[in-house]
């Protein structure tokens, strides 16, 4: 199983961007994405740090609520999202 982290951008030096997740920072490079135009405070998703896809702050904090869930372990919650 592959998982993409939703990660904010803070800075941009070219194709390399220092980007922020719950309070982590880690360098992810554009290259793949060289074609989109990326600002300060857009979020991407990061997989084995490349950024694949741009993403809205909406689905950024859907994707971190379902990682969240799934990081607590709670079976309640876990068999409502099947």
């Amino acid at each position: 199983m592959c998982l993409g982290i939703p990660m904010q951008i803070k800075s941009i030096d070219g194709f390399v961007a220092t980007c922020e997740a719950k309070g982590v920072q880690r360098e992810v490079s554009l290259f793949m994405m060289q074609d989109e135009d990326f600002s300060i405070d857009d979020y991407v998703v990061v997989h084995v740090g490349y950024a694949i896809q741009k993403i809205t702050p909406t689905e950024a904090r859907t994707a971190w609520e379902m990682y969240d869930l799934m990081l607590a372990g709670d079976p309640a919650e876990a068999g409502n999202h099947a």
